[in-house]
């Protein structure tokens, strides 16, 4: 590990997402400013990359990639607390990003609509830079440090997005199925509906990243909340709406939320059933042979 990585004591703190978002809102000077600030985090972040790439991560200092940027190492710990931080630059303004999202989402929109919202604004934040999110993958599949810093940038998304759903929940008069005010069971289904929307993104960006970064990716994303939605919560709390979505799977978009109910939970004193069908098999054929089946299995 690099010994340069921690910063001298006299260093000033580096600038945190709150000062950039209050710069950009006290006049042109201070915009200005923060956008100098916001192009010197990129120029170290890339200068970074383009050394670790070529000499390798563990062989390059803070001093060099200071001086691979043109500014004193002084400089780079007023951005970056280390390098493996520089790797990183824009996952602090976007916590805050999404923080502020599940803040001032409306009460009647429903929740993990809200919270796949927020990830998606992760999501755009590697697909504004493209090459350089590919560049990034690239390396960190080969740096273990890398790898954990990623993990603990992605821990911090899903305690926000669970501490947003169980407040939410505790504040709805009513619950979706299988949550209760207070129950025990709150902060597990909470944890998990957080982590199953961290993970979809996860999977999707990766899949875009491994392609070169081709492709909608947004478009992939939407597709994976549509099916975390209708295995999770196929029917939203009451009151709660759809904001700019697609219902949940089985819901015709005529008769409102209420519609949106999976065949999974349609009827908790039901039984399964299973049908097995060919792939090439018209929709029509497939259709029929559950309307047979099920007509079978009432009449016995």
């Amino acid at each position: 590990m690099d010994r340069q990585t921690s910063p001298p004591p006299p260093q000033p703190p580096a600038a945190g997402p709150d000062q950039s978002r209050a710069g950009t809102e006290s006049g042109p000077g201070s915009r200005r400013a923060a956008a100098q600030r916001l192009q010197m985090r990129q120029d170290l972040t890339a200068a970074a990359m383009e050394l670790f790439a070529t000499q390798g991560y563990e062989e390059t200092t803070v001093d060099q990639i200071a001086a691979a940027a043109g500014v004193a190492r002084r400089t780079f710990f007023r951005y970056f607390r280390s390098k493996e931080e520089a790797i990183f630059p824009d996952h602090d303004d976007t916590l805050v990003r999404v923080a502020d999202l599940l803040a001032s989402a409306d009460a009647e929109e429903h929740p993990l609509d809200v919270v796949c919202r927020g990830i998606k604004e992760v999501l755009r934040m590697y697909a504004s830079t493209p090459e350089m999110s590919v560049a990034r993958y690239q390396l960190i599949r080969q740096v273990p440090a890398l790898r954990e810093r990623e993990i603990a940038v992605v821990s911090r998304y899903e305690r926000l997005f669970t501490r947003y759903l169980l407040g939410r929940f505790d504040a709805a008069e009513q619950t979706p199925p299988g949550w209760q005010r207070g129950g025990d069971d709150d902060s597990m289904l909470a944890e998990v509906s957080a982590a199953a929307v961290v993970a979809a993104h996860n999977h999707v960006l990766r899949r875009w990243l491994r392609a070169g970064g081709h492709g909608d990716v947004e478009a992939q994303l939407d597709h994976s909340f549509g099916v975390i939605r209708g295995t999770f919560w196929p029917t939203p709390p009451s009151g709660a709406r759809r904001r700019g979505a697609a219902l949940a799977p089985g819901a015709s978009g005529e008769g409102g939320e209420a519609e949106a109910v999976s065949a999974l939970s349609a009827s908790p004193g039901g039984e399964v059933l299973i049908t097995v069908a060919r792939t090439d098999a018209p929709l029509e054929a497939v259709v029929d042979s559950i309307r047979a089946a099920l007509s079978g299995r009432t009449s016995a």
